[in-house]
């Protein structure tokens, strides 16, 4: 296993045990009281400081300084992460992977997916700057 890949699950652990608790947060109290899209709206850019601020943390830590390195390192996060995500779906919430899939394209699911994918290309932008 590279070490862009490494890097990748780490940054993915990292950040998805803050996504997990602010999902549950987002889910049982800021959803119901100002619904699923502003719920979104109000996780979104934290989850972007906290991928950024792990990411700034991570890439030098790791030795992650070639752009492909970084792409690498952010591929993998994203692929685990919505492999973890359809995975919690099934599991969790019994959804069938196909109605997961579906909710992507919803609006909620349009921002979280952008998010997702800012959250994969953090690595390469962080890396950019140090």
């Amino acid at each position: 296993m590279t070490k862009a890949i490494r890097a990748g699950l780490a940054y993915f652990a990292l950040v998805f045990a803050v996504a997990f608790l602010l999902g549950t947060v987002r889910t049982l109290w800021i959803a119901p009281a100002l619904g699923a899209t502003n719920a979104v709206l109000v996780e979104l850019p934290v989850m972007l400081a906290v991928s950024w601020f792990i990411a700034r943390w991570l890439v030098p830590r790791e030795a992650i300084n070639s752009a492909a390195e970084q792409l690498t390192m952010g591929v993998t996060a994203f692929a685990t992460l919505m492999f973890a995500e359809r995975g919690l779906a099934v599991l969790l919430l019994d959804q069938s992977a196909d109605l997961w899939f579906r909710e992507l394209f919803g609006i909620p699911g349009i921002l979280g997916l952008l998010g997702q994918i800012g959250f994969g290309a953090m690595p390469l932008l962080v890396g950019r700057r140090i």
